[in-house]
This record gives C-alpha cells, sequence and structure tokens, in this order.
C-alpha cells in the first residue's frame, strides 16, 4: 500500500504543483481545502477541480477569523499591489523587469495562517495514518510572509515531534514544503513537467471572473510564467 500523504491544497500554482509532485513521488493524496472566509473564494472551486483532476479525495474545512486582520478578509482594507515606485515603509527588493516589492508584511498577510492549517492537517494525518504533510509555500517570491520561511517549517517539525502521539511514539509526522527555496519560474517549469493543469488553478487575491493583473500575487505568476518561457493559459 502507498503510503499516505495530507496535502494542503489552495488552488493556486504553488499548492498544485506540490501536490502533482507528491503524486509523483507514489504517495496517496488527501487533500484538504479551506474555507476561511477569504475574499478570492474562487481558489476552492479551482482546489476542487484541481483535486478532481489528480483523481485525490479533498476535504473542505470551513472555519472562521472573526477578528479579520488582513486585506484577504476584509472587504474595507486595500488589497496592495506591485508598483514601479512603491511608497510603503520598509526595504524594497527587485523583481524581474524591474518592479520592486517592499520587504514589510503586507496587509494580505493572515495572522498564523499556515500555524493553523497545518495544526488541522497534522490533525488529520494523525488520524487516518499518514506520515506526510505536504504544504507549497515558498519563501523567495512570496511576498515576506514570516510563516513561509524555512525557520518557521524547522520549528513547526519540533512542535510536530514532541506533541503528538505520532512523534512521541517515534513514528512522527513529516512536514514537507518541497518548493520552499525555488523561484515562480523554477515552479511554472516543475508544474509543466508534472502535467498540472495550470488551466485550472486560480491565483488572484480579488477573486474576481478574471485575474486583476495588479495584486502581489498576479505580478508574482505573470513573472513565473514570464521567466519560464511559457504561456499563462488564465491570460
Amino acid at each position: 500500500m502507498r503510503n499516505k500523504a495530507v496535502v494542503l491544497l489552495s488552488g493556486g500554482l504553488d499548492s498544485a504543483t506540490v501536490l502533482y509532485l507528491a503524486r509523483s513521488h507514489g504517495y496517496k493524496c488527501l487533500c484538504i481545502i479551506f474555507d476561511y472566509g477569504q475574499r478570492h473564494k474562487r481558489e476552492i472551486e479551482s482546489a476542487k477541480r484541481i483535486a478532481k483532476s489528480a483523481l485525490c479525495p479533498y476535504e473542505i474545512l470551513k472555519i472562521k477569523f472573526p477578528w479579520k486582520g488582513s486585506a484577504l478578509l476584509d472587504n474595507k482594507v486595500k488589497i496592495p499591489g506591485v508598483t514601479k515606485s512603491q511608497s510603503q515603509c520598509g526595504a524594497k527588493r527587485s523583481l524581474p523587469g524591474g518592479d520592486k516589492v517592499t520587504s514589510a508584511i503586507p496587509a494580505t498577510y493572515v495572522p498564523a495562517r499556515n500555524i493553523i492549517f497545518l495544526s488541522f492537517a497534522v490533525s488529520y494525518a494523525e488520524a487516518v495514518g499518514a506520515e506526510t504533510v505536504f504544504i507549497g509555500a515558498h519563501a523567495e517570491d512570496y511576498s515576506g510572509y514570516p510563516d513561509c520561511r524555512p525557520e518557521f517549517f524547522r520549528a513547526f517539525r519540533k512542535t510536530v515531534s514532541c506533541g503528538t502521539k505520532a512523534g512521541i511514539e517515534g513514528r512522527g509526522i513529516d512536514i514537507k514544503a518541497p518548493i520552499i527555496n525555488k523561484g515562480k519560474s523554477e515552479i511554472v517549469k516543475l508544474g509543466k513537467r508534472l502535467k498540472v493543469p495550470f488551466e485550472l488553478t486560480w491565483s488572484c487575491y480579488r477573486g474576481e471572473r478574471h485575474p486583476c493583473g495588479k495584486c502581489d500575487s498576479c505580478r508574482f505568476r505573470a513573472k513565473g510564467f514570464k521567466g519560464a518561457g511559457i504561456k499563462d493559459p488564465l491570460n
């Protein structure tokens, strides 16, 4: 019997690529899709379609962040975009093509989201006997979110090791972030090799009928496809 893995599936390019990567390594993948009140609810439908295309069962977990705290949860907060001359506080770093993005944590950060999501995933994994949890976080292009950094995942692995029955009994549940150090163009190229259905993925924070092309997520996606020399089917 193949080893089981729980995959956090958002509907975006990164998590879809990680799902197909885990499947290619022989894992029997069980997907978790979160409905957490996000503005871009369209990604939920994308996630469902991606899971079905990969022939993987999925669970949709509906949770609430009633305290808001993020532009993704509060319609009154403007979703930021990348501009040629951004005036936000914090040091700037360059993107391909000369755009700048601030290193300050953006308004789209959802407080402790990955801690919460991974906790659900570990609970699910322990309950069904899965040995691995996969997440599509990556550090290089990911808007400066603190819970997408390698040091966060190293710390979380230690927490799982000492805070679960599986960990205490020596079986353990591994947390894998296989694209953590990849750039967006590398992820696109990997997804292409794995035959990820890019046309089913959704990245835009605004969640409207068509991608806005202006938010950080849209811009990173566009740079990734351009850098990979591959046409984005959503454009």
